[in-house]
């Protein structure tokens, strides 16, 4: 078993960061340590948290190489889009040629790259590269004031 000597401001900012810290893995990595702070054991520990026992140590060297605040990095990146390389044409191109809809957004973007996402993807992609979904407007329903009217009239045109 890894021995720690916790110090009292340490399971103080452990106890509330497990609460409060905006990243959900963050807060488990301080919910792990703040019960390895109470004297619980480490097999107790990963059943109440769900993790293995590797994870637990990581999390243990984690705080023993850098205190609470190195608990607070994540160093998860992810894997960086196919459509990055992309970027500046799919922009230009969606500057000029607006997509209707995120459907036929990603048909545009298999064609001109021959990579497939689904919508959801495209719809992250164009936000990540500044485009925005607009709203659509709607044409005013039937009326029979003569202001509304005219403004119908003045709209279809």
């Amino acid at each position: 078993m890894l021995k720690i000597d916790f110090t009292q401001e340490d399971i103080d900012k452990l106890h509330y960061e497990r609460y409060y810290y905006p990243h959900p893995l963050v807060q488990k990595k301080m919910e792990v340590l703040y019960l390895k702070s109470q004297g619980i054991k480490h097999k107790d520990i990963c059943s109440l948290c769900k993790i293995s026992k590797t994870t637990l140590i990581v999390y243990i060297r984690q705080y023993q190489s850098g205190g609470v605040e190195e608990l607070k990095k994540i160093h998860h990146k992810g894997q960086p889009s196919e459509l990055n390389q992309y970027s500046d044409i799919l922009k230009e191109y969606f500057e000029k040629h607006a997509a209707t809809s995120i459907a036929e957004a990603s048909d545009a973007i298999e064609k001109i790259t021959g990579i497939k996402r689904s919508p959801t993807q495209v719809r992250e992609f164009l936000l990540r590269t500044g485009l925005r979904c607009l709203k659509v407007g709607y044409v005013p329903g039937k009326s029979v004031d003569p202001e509304k009217i005219e403004e119908v009239e003045k709209y279809r045109q």
